[in-house]
């Protein structure tokens, strides 16, 4: 046991591993520290804390290479830590002060939080240990058990955005001491709710350990979504059940497990384009304290101005190399020891800016490419950042997917504002091969949404077309004003049966864009159920009733209708192409596998596409043209989905024979219940506005 003022063993100890190993006799510790280095007298000090909290300094004896290093016997799992840099500023853009305790840049866990005072920021020679939190020493063992990745393909993925801890928080069959944690995610449940909507991954919004910044705290408000991460292997303390010396990674294990065995994945949205540290003035809690020069992109101009690329005042410098190991230890830490199944890179721009320009080919991505671990698991990217240029939907190199910005604007520009853009629709409708086919990848690269964290929920995208944001304490200038929505005539909340009814309908009708879509869809949590933020479109700071999904106010029927249009997705491989579609034949008949048709039923022609009119018809052959992983073709009943998204009725006549013998109606966004009845190909029938409908030729004998 260490206590304060006993003598502590120290060893000469290894420099890899980074960060403190525990090999089950004792513990090893290693940090990169150059600026401790370049010091003739320069040293970096060990922090340990015993249960009494007393700090008991040691210097790591050893340094090779910027990192210093030492083995100590007697210390274990459960261990609170940090460190000290004892090495004088040698110039403008060092920050090491030894009144600075500071977090392990690879702690496993993180104990405790920030406590904001003046001890933290740079300028300030009061000592930080009484204000920040401690980093601990980790027991690695974990029984998995038979755990084997769900392993789904692209083309068969259905995401879901979901938030650990709003999932939870009010959900009434959810055990009390488990809501809002790791462990109430997999609870049954959620379980069950994610199966039967058809769900084959949760995408997490952050659980790297993150910080509240300190005007959230001041107003009275946290930092709810993450996106500001300080501690790339911990896993979020605040959302284990068992306390945070340790128990939070146990617990998203067990969270990890759950999931696996139910089938359905764990993607990890994760936040390497910046630190909580963020710029000049911001506090000193780790990266800073360490090695300002080396972690952060720095003004050549002027070193004590940070590169923002972010919008969050720092942006980690790419170009060092202890910057990329820590990212790749990162993900494959998460991968190997974690067992999650991929990521979602924020402002993933960033990460690609080696000097100034966003270059596709940077170190980043060439070191993700060739690494036999990170490259085999689902890699999305948020296809943009802040900085000039930053804009990237469609350049990300093969082998990564990207959350589809142009699909979200061009949905919402064709239901929601009315704007004809029919043409470009077609396109997102069938995978965007515009954005993604050029350099050989195929529909998956393109994550279909119309919602996001980010933004509008589902239903208030219908019911606001000016955000409410004055809750962020931000008097309304926060969010993005570019929502593309509409309010169906109403701002907010209405008892207006027909606002209410046309609200209903474009919500039907964008759900079921996403589900009919090529590529992947992702369903933010809490659409399926109705869930409203009170027209606030930037709730990064709610953490309350306006951001936890409430599951006493569930919006039965259109949660029935998300599972149909799911359903019918997953039930038909035309739905869920591996390859573009290329109008070629594709049948024993000479039909290709896609066609476009009128409302007259005669075939689309070019000029069609740019007339104004807002209805179309899409052919969906049955016979893919492609084979499944035995070289079976791969057969489906072919579809007709007839779009109308006008103000008026259309008189739609089906294809001719040609195109299929008879046809079904499994889908009519108008009435939510489609006729059975079979329908004669040439066949009449009147298209309501703002209305979908899908049919199928009958199952095959």
């Amino acid at each position: 046991m260490i206590v304060a003022g006993a003598p502590v063993r120290v060893w000469r100890g290894r420099p890899y591993p980074l960060g403190a190993s525990w090999d089950g006799a004792g513990t090893n510790v290693a940090v990169f520290s150059e600026a401790a280095a370049a010091s003739p007298d320069g040293s970096v000090i060990l922090c340990l804390f015993d249960a009494d909290d007393e700090e008991i300094r040691v210097p790591l004896p050893e340094c090779v290479g910027s990192v210093w290093y030492g083995y100590l016997p007697d210390v274990g799992p459960g261990m609170r830590y940090g460190f000290r840099v004892d090495a004088p500023q040698r110039g403008v853009g060092d920050l090491q002060q030894v009144s600075k305790l500071l977090l392990d840049p690879y702690a496993r866990a993180v104990s405790g939080s920030v406590r904001w005072s003046d001890s933290v920021q740079p300028d300030s020679d009061a000592d930080s240990a009484a204000d920040v939190p401690r980093s601990v020493v980790v027991n690695p063992w974990f029984d998995w058990g038979a755990d084997r990745r769900p392993g789904t393909p692209w083309h068969e993925t259905v995401l879901y955005e979901a938030h650990v801890r709003g999932l939870t928080m009010r959900h009434p069959e959810v055990p009390p001491e488990l809501r809002g944690t790791y462990l109430g995610l997999c609870a049954p449940p959620i379980i069950d709710h994610l199966r039967r909507l058809g769900v084959t991954a949760v995408e997490l919004m952050p659980v790297h350990q993150f910080i509240s910044n300190r005007r959230l705290v001041e107003l009275g408000l946290r930092n709810y979504w993450g996106y500001d991460s300080i501690g790339f292997f911990a896993p979020q303390n605040t959302y284990a059940v068992g306390g945070d010396r340790g128990a939070q990674v146990q617990e998203f294990k067990v969270m990890v497990k759950t999931l696996h065995e139910a089938g359905i994945e764990v993607i990890l949205d994760v936040v390497y384009n910046h630190t909580a540290e963020a710029g000049g003035g911001g506090p000193v809690l780790s990266f800073k304290g360490l090695d300002n020069q080396a972690y952060y992109r720095l003004d050549p101009e002027d070193p004590a101005t940070y590169v923002d690329y972010t919008g969050t005042g720092n942006s980690l410098n790419m170009r060092h190399p202890h910057v990329l190991q820590l990212i790749m230890d990162s993900l494959r830490y998460w991968i190997e020891e974690m067992h999650v199944d991929g990521f979602r890179f924020d402002l993933a721009s960033a990460l690609a800016r080696e000097l100034h320009d966003v270059d596709r080919l940077s170190a980043f991505f060439d070191l993700i490419q060739q690494d036999p671990v990170v490259s085999q698991v689902k890699l999305i990217a948020e296809p943009w950042d802040v900085g000039e240029g930053g804009y990237q939907v469609g350049n990300f190199p093969p082998g990564w997917s990207e959350w589809n910005g142009r699909y979200r604007d061009c949905v919402r520009d064709l239901w929601c504002r009315g704007v004809p853009v029919l043409g470009e629709f077609a396109s997102r409708l069938t995978g965007s091969s515009d954005l993604y086919e050029r350099d050989g990848r195929r529909p998956h690269a393109s994550i279909n949404f119309v919602t996001a964290h980010d933004g509008f929920t589902l239903a208030d995208l219908v019911s606001y077309e000016q955000k409410h944001n004055l809750a962020n304490g931000e008097d309304n200038r926060d969010g993005t004003d570019d929502n593309r929505s509409t309010n169906c005539g109403v701002e907010g909340p209405t008892g207006d049966p027909d606002v209410r009814a046309r609200r209903d309908r474009l919500r039907r009708n964008l759900m079921a864009t996403l589900a009919l879509s090529q590529g992947v869809p992702m369903v933010v949590a809490g659409d399926e159920l109705g869930r409203t933020q009170g027209g606030n479109n930037n709730a990064y700071a709610q953490d309350n009733e306006v951001s936890w999904l409430d599951w006493d106010d569930v919006d039965a029927a259109f949660l029935a209708f998300t599972r149909r249009v799911l359903a019918l997705r997953t039930r038909h491989p035309a739905l869920q192409r591996r390859r573009f579609l290329t109008g070629a034949p594709v049948d024993e008949a000479g039909r290709p596998d896609v066609a476009w048709f009128r409302a007259d039923g005669a075939p689309m022609e070019p000029e069609d596409w740019n007339s104004g009119d807002q209805c179309v018809v899409m052919w969906l052959n049955g016979e893919l043209g492609e084979t499944d992983r035995r070289g079976v073709p791969i057969r489906s009943q072919s579809l007709l989905v007839a779009i109308n998204a006008g103000l008026a009725e259309v008189a739609l006549r089906l294809p001719d024979a040609a195109w299929g013998e008879a046809w079904r109606a499994v889908l009519d966004t108008a009435t939510d219940d489609p006729s059975r009845g079979q329908r004669s190909p040439g066949a009449i029938l009147t298209v309501p506005a703002a209305t979908t409908m899908v049919f199928e030729t009958p199952a095959p004998d």
